[in-house]
């Protein structure tokens, strides 16, 4: 992982899976909960849980995963406005400098930003 110098058994091996499989997508695309756990043989909320506690962001970019639905879902723990929407701010703020743009209601605006061509795990 880059960036921050953690103690040994900061992050668990599941952690490490999905964070490997976050760096697999690109600039100004964003994936789905749902798929990377696909790859995972894992579930959405086991994904959400392992990004919810990233060490490595945004260097590892869990702001480029979004709800199934489009919608932009939570970040740094943070669903929308809870408690102060400030991380869901900055998410956004993240995506839109990479072109990925969310309408009023924080749903994904250009559907051909959408990616699912993770390598297999192995």
């Amino acid at each position: 992982m880059k960036s921050k110098t953690l103690p040994p058994g900061a992050v668990t091996p599941f952690q490490e899976r999905v964070y490997a499989l976050l760096q697999q997508i690109p600039e100004g695309k964003v994936a789905t909960y749902a798929a990377v756990a696909r790859v995972l043989k894992s579930s959405p909320r086991a994904v959400g849980g392992a990004l919810r506690n990233n060490p490595f962001a945004p260097e590892v970019p869990c702001h480029r995963v979004l709800a199934s639905t489009g919608f932009i879902g939570g970040f740094k723990g943070d669903w929308e406005k809870v408690p102060s929407g400030v991380n869901q701010e900055e998410k956004r703020k993240l995506l839109k400098e990479e072109g990925v743009e969310f309408d009023e209601r924080g749903f994904l605006v250009d559907k051909r930003c959408w990616w699912d061509e993770f390598g297999v795990e192995g």
